[in-house]
């Protein structure tokens, strides 16, 4: 039974492979993915999103296209719309006739579009949100606007393709002697992708195409001179040009939009809120309904009363506010809580060469550029090749002309016109064209005016097939020829900005607006990060118990703080070995009570990685170096521009050991010598030069030999006058000068720099300068500044004086130096009872601390 269950099997399996049999067996995985692939790309590519060289979708293409065949000029008169959408449907769109209607009613919208591209007579909807009347009501025809986009189509400018059924031919493009894509912006929604492209003003986008044409190389804030940013046809102010930068810089961004509102006082003393314009797209009706909502919910407790007193003269909401309640107060709600504030997401998406992608504005227009080059570049062959064909003409005429009588007399002897056409071609040399327009001529040719206006026409021909030769061999005369051009649309067509860019405080994005102060940076050992002023903490003497520097949480710790300019790069190290980058505003600025800002919420940390190390970069050069040092002692150098990236998700910094971390980076000139101290109280000064330079991801090499169970306190470079100083967790410190420490080799176990079994374990060093100020750090938060010329320059090891006082239970954690501040102490502590070491102490390195470690190699 089986064996025959088997062969019924097999022989079902053979049929299906016949030939003749029509079942074909299909993985249902792979036939759906496939198909939703093709309706996916179809739906992107031919429906839903604009092409980037005309800023139009396909069912605006064909509408306008469609009006261009069937001469609805803007000097004729108004059709059916009906009429137009029944055209376009049975020609190249095989939609539904509501999809036609509505893309045609919007680009007769004066609230939607910019420069609109249709003329409507009669209702076509309004900001209120009323629907248009049907399409069997409206007429309509082309703008003059939209003849430009049209104009020269029928000079094989652009591209032509099949319609849905083979029977037309359709443009893939529209020739549109101006950005139509930027100047009217464009919305769509297709699978996994939209496109949110804001209107912009004509003469801005065609001054900023101008300068991009004249210095390909211009950046965004020269493009950003002519375009300031977006102009909605409804007017309303962008508060701020942080999300405009945004999105002209990488396609993306967010825009806040406000409506325009003034507050007026009556007569009576009372106030009135007007609101003349609103953020585009929102409906004015739902609006006042929604303020409405609001006061009848006692959200908004300052309004009497919300009145519509719009009319053809244009937009007019007048928002009575009761006599007890301020305007502004409630104006600032309105924008709170109603669409009178509302956000534009831009979204710079377009089709460029059949494929989806995100632009940025100088992408954009130069995409524009591009086509532009190629539209007249067509245009001016095809020119030339009629222009030729013509001169063509008229030699073979002229020759006629000067043998008048001979071809008279040929023709009249040939027995019929193609006899006479071979008669001629034989006697005079021409070709089947010439030929053919001599024997088309008329007696009235033969006269002495017409023979002068023969060779009129033929000079000027000839003179025409010259310039337009040059222009195709000349590359500068035809991109003139394309300013020229969108130079005389921007004259004929350009206004003035509608939308208001209004500067908003507090904005980070553009920097020209951005104070360049001294900062300083803080962060956590729960990685919360904060921005402060660097004269937040004031001077006091050397002793002091400090200001509290934070409001913490419970255990956390201040491990790290520096000094850095407002407009310098931040790079952040991480113990995991990766590096991350950001502006030093783009760290929120915070109080000094306050914890700041977790990082996490900056920078995308992994769950178990935490930033270690910070460091200021002014500018990425070449000469440059970062020397990083591991807990473990492992010591790298790599070139700085190694690191100039603006990749969000960071880079790797170094490779590192298991059980090891990223603890300590220095920049450095690639010729600096550095000082290395362990918490158990050694260390070594090698010269930078004993590291060699290696790549990005490289691991590094032995920068000292470690005790058991010691680890790495602190790096520090060395400079001309500056002193060592070692500070302990017990809140001891001191200076010491550098040739103290010995210039040794590197991967030695260095010398005694501090007895850690009297004085405690080493917190931190620092080079600093007599002049500088010190901030110091304690595990409870507390933070501290003093003066470096007050703390006691003693040899090493010794004690040194006190430099904080601690609370029991807490030790310092770390230190920074800064420039000097004069501003007066707020408070003097007396002196501690701080005491140099003994003659005996002083000389107790022992035999371990005095020996000189060789180099190994790298690995």
């Amino acid at each position: 039974m089986d064996d025959i269950t088997g062969n019924n099997l097999e022989n079902t399996e053979d049929q299906g492979q016949n030939e003749y049999n029509k079942i074909i067996n299909v993985d249902l995985e792979k036939e759906i993915k496939k198909s939703f692939l093709d309706y996916s790309m179809s739906v992107i590519v031919s429906r839903a999103l604009p092409d980037v060289r005309d800023g139009l979708k396909p069912v605006h293409r064909r509408i306008l296209y469609t009006m261009y065949e069937n001469h609805l000029d803007p000097d004729k008169a108004y059709r059916k719309c009906a009429d137009t959408v029944g055209s376009v449907l049975g020609r190249y769109h095989p939609h539904g006739d509501a999809s036609v209607y509505d893309a045609l009613v919007r680009l007769a919208q004066d609230f939607s579009m910019r420069y609109m591209l249709v003329d409507g007579h009669g209702n076509f909807g309004s900001v209120d949100g009323d629907p248009p009347a049907a399409y069997r009501y409206t007429e309509s025809r082309m703008s003059r606007l939209s003849q430009e986009m049209l104009l020269d189509i029928d000079k094989d400018t652009v591209d032509f393709t099949p319609n849905y059924d083979d029977r037309l031919k359709e443009p893939t493009a529209l020739p549109s002697h101006f950005p139509n894509l930027l100047v009217n912006g464009s919305t769509g929604i297709a699978v996994g992708m939209a496109t949110n492209i804001p209107p912009h003003n004509m003469g801005e986008v065609i001054d900023g195409m101008c300068t991009l044409i004249d210095n390909p190389d211009a950046t965004l804030e020269q493009l950003m001179e002519h375009i300031k940013g977006p102009d909605f046809p409804t007017g309303a102010v962008i508060m701020g040009r942080s999300g405009i930068r945004a999105a002209y810089a990488t396609g993306r961004g967010r825009v806040i939009v406000r409506a325009r509102a003034e507050i007026e006082e009556e007569k009576n003393g009372r106030y009135n809120i007007i609101v003349t314009e609103l953020p585009y797209q929102v409906n004015k009706a739902r609006l006042i309904e929604s303020i409405a909502d609001l006061v009848k919910d006692k959200r908004i407790e300052g309004i009497s009363n919300v009145e519509d007193h719009s009319d053809r003269t244009g937009m007019r909401i007048v928002v009575t506010v009761k006599r007890e309640a301020s305007p502004q107060v409630v104006l600032n709600q309105l924008f709170s809580y109603t669409q009178m504030q509302s956000t534009f997401g831009v979204i710079m998406l377009a089709i460029v060469n059949g494929e989806p992608k995100t632009l940025t504005l100088k992408e954009a227009l130069q995409h524009y550029i591009d086509f532009q080059e190629d539209v007249v570049t067509r245009r001016t062959q095809y020119e030339l090749r009629k222009a030729e064909e013509r001169a063509h003409i008229l030699q073979g005429l002229k020759i006629a002309v000067d043998h008048i009588d001979e071809v008279i007399a040929l023709i009249r002897a040939s027995k019929d016109r193609p006899s006479a056409k071979a008669a001629l071609m034989d006697r005079f040399g021409l070709d089947d064209v010439q030929a053919q327009a001599i024997v088309q001529m008329t007696l009235g040719s033969l006269t002495g005016l017409e023979r002068q206006k023969l060779e009129e026409e033929l000079a000027a021909i000839e003179a025409k097939v010259a310039d337009l030769k040059d222009i195709l061999v000349n590359r500068g005369r035809l991109m003139g020829i394309i300013k020229d051009e969108a130079l005389e649309v921007k004259r004929r067509f350009g206004d003035e900005r509608r939308t208001e860019i209004a500067a908003i405080s507090g904005e980070v994005d553009i920097e020209d607006l951005i104070p360049r102060e001294e900062c300083i940076l803080t962060l956590t050992n729960f990685g919360y990060v904060k921005r402060l002023p660097a004269d937040t903490y004031s001077i006091q003497h050397r002793g002091g118990r400090g200001v509290s520097g934070m409001s913490r949480r419970d255990e956390d710790v201040a491990t790290e703080m520096f000094v850095i300019g407002s407009h310098d790069y931040v790079m952040f190290f991480t113990n995991l070995g990766r590096v991350y980058r950001l502006k030093c505003y783009e760290i929120p600025e915070g109080s000094r009570t306050s914890k700041g800002m977790n990082i996490v919420n900056l920078l995308p940390l992994s769950a178990d990685e935490r930033v270690t190390s910070m460091i200021r970069v002014p500018e990425f050069d070449e000469e440059s170096y970062l020397v990083m040092v591991t807990r473990n002692g492992i010591i790298k150098r790599t070139e700085l521009k190694a690191y100039d990236t603006t990749r969000k998700g960071g880079v790797i910094a170094i490779d590192l050991d298991e059980g090891d971390e990223l603890a300590w980076v220095l920049l450095t000139d690639g010729s600096d010598q550095l000082v290395l101290a362990t918490k158990k109280g050694m260390a070594i000064r090698f010269s930078e030069g004993d590291v060699r330079a290696v790549g990005r991801t490289a691991r590094g090499v032995k920068a000292l030999t470690l005790k058991e169970g010691d680890e790495v306190a602190g790096m520090s470079a060395v400079r001309s006058g500056g002193l060592l100083l070692t500070v302990s967790e017990t809140g001891y410190g001191r200076l010491s000068e550098i040739a103290d420490y010995r210039l040794q080799s590197r991967g030695g176990k260095g010398i005694i720099n501090y007895h850690v079994g009297r004085y405690g374990d080493v917190a931190a060093i620092k080079v600093v300068d007599p002049e500088d100020d010190v901030i110091l750090i304690s595990s409870d938060g507390i933070i501290i500044r003093i003066r470096a010329n007050s703390i006691r320059l003693c040899a090493r090891p010794s004690k040194g004086v006190r430099v904080m006082r601690l609370a029991e239970g807490s030790r310092v954690v770390t230190l920074a130096r800064t420039a000097h501040d004069d501003e007066e102490a707020e408070d003097e502590i007396p002196e501690d009872d701080g005491e140099d070491l003994t003659e005996e102490e002083l000389g107790a390195e022992n035999e371990e601390g005095q020996v000189d470690g060789a180099d190994e190699s790298d690995e």
